[in-house]
């Protein structure tokens, strides 16, 4: 079963995260308290932890948050999701995958270290559709049509 492993905010564009182990996703604004949030289509991002292990294989000492993403995932490749896929983040909110990757127009602290950064191929944005409290250990599933 797929989970949500960390729920991070930040204040500000352009830095890493925290760990905050819960929050709430609102519709058509995405985590409530982040600099992200807005009516845009990248409202929330996604993670997986398999995505920052690969960075770890690299030396690095990274964590959730670290790459600046919102939800921190285990269990599902994101990446490989459809524009389109609704996802269910845990009992209420639902979301959809609207933008597969990034363009980082800056090189971010994380690539300078590592010479790579894991974000712009394998992380992913959602907009907020349905509105609800998550927190780690809920349960992330693809919602069929």
């Amino acid at each position: 079963m797929a989970k949500i492993i960390a729920v991070c905010t930040s204040q500000s564009k352009g830095e890493r995260k925290t760990d905050v182990g819960q929050g709430l996703l609102v519709a058509d604004h995405g985590l409530q308290g982040d600099a992200h949030a807005g009516p845009w289509h990248r409202q929330v991002s996604l993670l997986a932890l398999e995505s920052i292990d690969k960075m770890r294989a690299l030396g690095l000492d990274v964590g959730p948050g670290d790459f600046a993403e919102n939800l921190t995932t285990e269990g599902i490749e994101l990446f490989t999701l459809p524009i389109g896929t609704r996802l269910k983040l845990g009992a209420k909110a639902l979301g959809e995958v609207t933008q597969i990757g990034k363009v980082c127009h800056d090189r971010c602290a994380i690539y300078y270290q590592a010479g790579d950064c894991i974000m712009p191929r394998e992380g992913i944005f959602i907009r907020v559709l349905q509105s609800g409290p998550i927190r780690a250990g809920d349960p992330v599933a693809v919602v069929a049509d």
